[in-house]
C-alpha cells in the first residue's frame, strides 16, 4: 500500500499547477467551464414566483375552523402548467406507451440496442408505423381484444395491457440513512430506496356512469376521451397514480430532448403540492375567496365566471353541462385558466385534517406513503379548486376536500409544476 507524504502531496500541486487550467493562478476560481443555466420555458406552462401565502379559509366556516387554520406559509418559485391537463395532451401519453409497446413486440427496425445490451425504441421508425395494416395488426394481435369480445367485429387495442413501468426514490427514507448508521444499525441499501411501479395509463371512461346513479350519461362514456370535439377538455378518470406516471413520463419526455440539444435538464415535474396550489390559485391576491377576487361569482354583466354547479341543479348556466374546454372564462393573476371549477385538480399532498397545525411553514407538504394493505383513510389525498358538480363553497381558494388515491371520477383531473431552480428569472 503506498504511504502518501507531504512532500508527495505537495509535488502534485506542482504538476497541476505546471498544466495550468483552473489552478494555474493559486485561487478559489471554482470548477471551470460550468455550463450556465438556461431557463427553458416548458411549453404551456407560467411562471409563478416565489412568495408568501396567508393560506386558510377566507370567509368565516365555523364547523372546519379546526381543519382549515390559517397560517403564513412561504413558497419557492416554479412552473404551473396554465390550463388542466387535456384529453388530447393525455393521449399523447397514452400512445407513447401503446408505440413503445409495440415496437418492442415488432422488434427491429422499430428498436435500436446499444453495444451493452441496452433496447431501446427506434421513434423515427414507429413514427411510421401504419396501425391500419393488417400483417402489423396481424403481429401486434397480443394487444387487441379477443375476437369473442369484439364488439360488431371490430378489432380494438385492449386498453388494459397499456402499462407504463416507472420508478422513484424514496427521498425521506433516504435522509433516515444518517440516523440509522448514528444508532449503529446498517445503512438501506440503494436499491431499497428506488420505488418501481408498473401503472396502467388508460383513463376510466366509465365513471360517467358510475358516479351517478339514475342519470344518462352514457354518450360521455362513449365520447368524452376520444371525439375531437373534446381534445381540449380536461382529462378526467385518471387516479393518483396515474396523474403522477404522467409526470413522470413528461419528465423524461422534455428532458432527454433538452440534454439532446445540449441544454441542462429541469427538475422533475409533479403533482402541485396542496400549498403550491393555492398560493398559485389566489394569483397573488391574499385574502380573495376567489381566483378573480370575489366576493362574488358573477361579473358586473351578470355573468358567472367558473363552471360550477349553479343554484339548485342549474348545471348550463354557467355556460358548461359537464365539463368546459380548459382554456374557457378569465385566467386569474398569474395566467393561470380554470383554478375554480370545471375539473378539481389532484395534489401531491396527503390528507390529514390537523396538518395545518405541525407542518413547517417552508414549502408546506404533507407526505404519506400507504402500503397496500393499509386503512382507506390512509390512502386520502387532497384535491382542490372544485368542479363542474359542485356547489360555490367548493370553488373556494381555501376549501380542502379529498378523494382516495386509487379512485378515479368524471369531476377530477390534475396539472403539473416544476420546481424553478433558482430565486427568480429577474
Amino acid at each position: 500500500m503506498r504511504k502518501w507524504t507531504m512532500g508527495t502531496i505537495i509535488a502534485g500541486l506542482m504538476l497541476v499547477s505546471s498544466c495550468g487550467g483552473s489552478y494555474m493562478t493559486g485561487e478559489l476560481t471554482g470548477v471551470p467551464n460550468r455550463p450556465v443555466p438556461d431557463y427553458y420555458f416548458p411549453w404551456g406552462t407560467v411562471f409563478i414566483p416565489s412568495g408568501v401565502l396567508y393560506k386558510g379559509i377566507s370567509d368565516k366556516d365555523v364547523n372546519f375552523s379546526l381543519d382549515k387554520r390559517n397560517r403564513r406559509v412561504s413558497v419557492q418559485a416554479f412552473y404551473m402548467d396554465e390550463t388542466e391537463i387535456t384529453n388530447n395532451e393525455y393521449r399523447q401519453f397514452v400512445y407513447w406507451v401503446r408505440d413503445s409497446i409495440a415496437a418492442m413486440i415488432l422488434g427491429d427496425p422499430y428498436v435500436i440496442e446499444d453495444d451493452e445490451g441496452n433496447v431501446y425504441v427506434n421513434w423515427e421508425a414507429v413514427y411510421e408505423l401504419d396501425w391500419s395494416n393488417p400483417e402489423i395488426q396481424e403481429q401486434l394481435s397480443e394487444l387487441y381484444v379477443e375476437e369473442e369480445d369484439r364488439f360488431w367485429g371490430k378489432r380494438e387495442l385492449d386498453v388494459s395491457k397499456l402499462i407504463y413501468a416507472w420508478m422513484e426514490i424514496d427521498w425521506q427514507k433516504a435522509a433516515a440513512n444518517k440516523a440509522r448508521i448514528r444508532q449503529g444499525l446498517d445503512p438501506i441499501p440503494r436499491r431499497d430506496l428506488i420505488i418501481k411501479h408498473e401503472t396502467p395509463v388508460y383513463p376510466d371512461t366509465l365513471v360517467w356512469v358510475r358516479d351517478f346513479a339514475y342519470s344518462y350519461n352514457e354518450p360521455m362514456t362513449r365520447n368524452y376521451f376520444w371525439h375531437p370535439a373534446f381534445d381540449d377538455y380536461p382529462v378526467v378518470g385518471v387516479t393518483w397514480m396515474q396523474a403522477r406516471a404522467f409526470t413522470s413520463w413528461r419528465t423524461r419526455l422534455l428532458n432527454s430532448w433538452l440534454i439532446a440539444i445540449g441544454n441542462q435538464p429541469l427538475d422533475e415535474f409533479r403533482l402541485p403540492t396542496e400549498t403550491e396550489w393555492e398560493y398559485a390559485a389566489r394569483g397573488g391576491r391574499m385574502h380573495s375567496p376567489y381566483p378573480w377576487g370575489g366576493p362574488y361569482v358573477r361579473n358586473a354583466h351578470g355573468c358567472i365566471l367558473a363552471n360550477f354547479k349553479p343554484m339548485r341543479g342549474n348545471y348550463p348556466e354557467d355556460g358548461g353541462f359537464y365539463t368546459v374546454r380548459a382554456d374557457a372564462y378569465y385566467p386569474n393573476d398569474f395566467g393561470l385558466w380554470n383554478m375554480a371549477g370545471n375539473v378539481a385538480e389532484w395534489t401531491l399532498d396527503a390528507y390529514e385534517e390537523s396538518a395545518e397545525w405541525f407542518t413547517h411553514d417552508l414549502n408546506t407538504y404533507m407526505s404519506y406513503r400507504p402500503s397496500e394493505d393499509e386503512h382507506p383513510t390512509r390512502k386520502r389525498k387532497v384535491i382542490r379548486g372544485g368542479s363542474w358538480k359542485d356547489i360555490l363553497y367548493y370553488i373556494q381558494t381555501g376549501t380542502r376536500s379529498y378523494e382516495y388515491m386509487d379512485t378515479a371520477k368524471s369531476y377530477i383531473g390534475f396539472r403539473c409544476v416544476s420546481t424553478f431552480l433558482g430565486r427568480t428569472l429577474e
